[in-house]
């Protein structure tokens, strides 16, 4: 629960910046009727995401055992491919977002009525949509340990928390250091799109697309009981499995071990300050 709480949180809060600046942009221009517009968009966007969640939960569930497996495994590589590009994608384009957001806002309205609510869906859509992808990979890997519910209670906590932020942020009641905050929840989740990687292969190895089910790395299953609360822990936060293949572990690692290093390098370089312009001396004549 608490890896969907804080997925929730991020994506979330994500959303709910871009809608402040969205609403606050507006406001500041005294274009405040233009308002309705960005809430119609905000709305589409979110139905648009709720809808594609639904269909990924329910909508494989008629098809076969292997079938079920391959649709999950594909599913789970996809969502770790996007939400890494998010990760680094969101840490680099932090302090430009507001500028960028401002620019198609102008450019929106002096279009089309419906421009502005294209604006809004794109906007918060794509967080919508990867939200959805990437809380129903890590959802998976613990369905059957926990059920639907908990995950999913998790993840509405945290987008609840990321709105509250997000209107305190715009009220000027809270400063949040947003870049430590990517910066933390950026390696996290790296941590856990590791652990949905891992099982979205195993569920490509059970559904016999990729070999290696049963050449395990190793099995610690008789010292770490799977029914235990930290067993259940790091289940639901990491996908940690007791008894993991060869070719789960490696791929954990191929992917963990330098997305975390390019991202932490990263991170450190944004935190530098600039260096001071120099001015050349004044030449003596």
């Amino acid at each position: 629960m608490l890896a969907n709480y804080l997925i929730g949180l991020r994506e979330g809060l994500e959303a709910a910046l871009v809608v402040s600046i969205l609403v606050a942009y507006l406001v500041k221009t005294e274009r405040q009727d233009l308002l309705p517009r960005i809430w119609v968009g905000v709305g589409i966007a979110v139905a648009v995401s709720l809808g594609f969640g639904f269909a990924l939960f329910y909508g494989p569930r008629g098809l076969t055992f292997e079938a079920q497996e391959a649709i999950g495994g594909i599913l789970s590589i996809v969502a770790v491919g996007l939400v890494t590009w998010m990760i680094f994608w969101m840490a680099r384009a932090a302090r430009s977002l507001s500028g960028e957001l401002r620019g198609r806002i102008d450019d929106a309205a002096e279009g089309p009525w419906f421009a502005l609510v294209l604006v809004a869906i794109l906007a918060v859509g794509r967080e919508g949509l990867e939200t959805a992808l990437f809380l129903w990979s890590a959802t998976e890997a613990v369905r059957d340990d926990t059920g639907t519910w908990q995950p999913l209670v998790g993840a509405a906590a945290g987008i609840a928390t990321a709105i509250v932020l997000g209107y305190l942020i715009y009220r000027g009641a809270i400063s949040i250091n947003l870049s430590k905050f990517f910066t933390w929840t950026g390696a996290f989740l790296i941590l856990v799109a590791g652990g949905v990687l891992s099982y979205g292969v195993h569920d490509l190895q059970e559904a016999g697309i990729l070999p290696g089910l049963n050449n395990l790395a190793w099995d610690v299953s008789d010292t770490i009981d799977p029914t235990t609360w930290y067993a259940t822990l790091l289940k639901g936060i990491f996908n940690f499995s007791p008894q993991t293949t060869v070719l789960e572990a490696t791929v954990w690692f191929l992917y963990v071990v330098p997305v975390m290093t390019l991202f932490l390098l990263s991170a450190r370089r944004r935190s530098k300050p600039a260096p001071a312009p120099t001015s050349d001396p004044t030449p003596v004549s």
